[in-house]
């Protein structure tokens, strides 16, 4: 099983109080790609990290083998969510892939 671990900080003008309606949509989004990304076992959105964290959310994928991740970056399914939910509200993303 291979892991896919990413974490998004949101662009300074997203206002506080729709940051939780953004958190939602993209957990709703990105969690339902389970089932139409080949290889793509589960998915977990952490909405509300502790207050030690360097990022406000984070997305927890597990994925059958590595080379899942690469068909999951570039699935249709998966372009349209990040494109619509994700990408238009975070600045900064940071990324760990790890096997076990």
């Amino acid at each position: 099983m291979v892991h896919h671990i990413v974490m998004w900080k949101f662009r300074e003008e997203i206002a506080e109080e729709k940051k939780p309606e953004l958190k939602a949509a993209m957990a709703k989004h990105l969690c339902g790609l389970v089932g139409q990304v080949p290889g793509l076992l589960s998915a977990d959105f952490v909405e509300t990290p502790i207050p030690s964290s360097t990022h406000d959310m984070a997305l927890v994928m597990t994925f059958e083998k590595a080379t899942d991740i690469a068909g999951y970056s570039k699935h249709p399914a998966h372009v349209a969510v990040a494109d619509t939910y994700v990408r238009p509200f975070v600045c900064s993303r940071a990324c760990l892939d790890y096997e076990d």
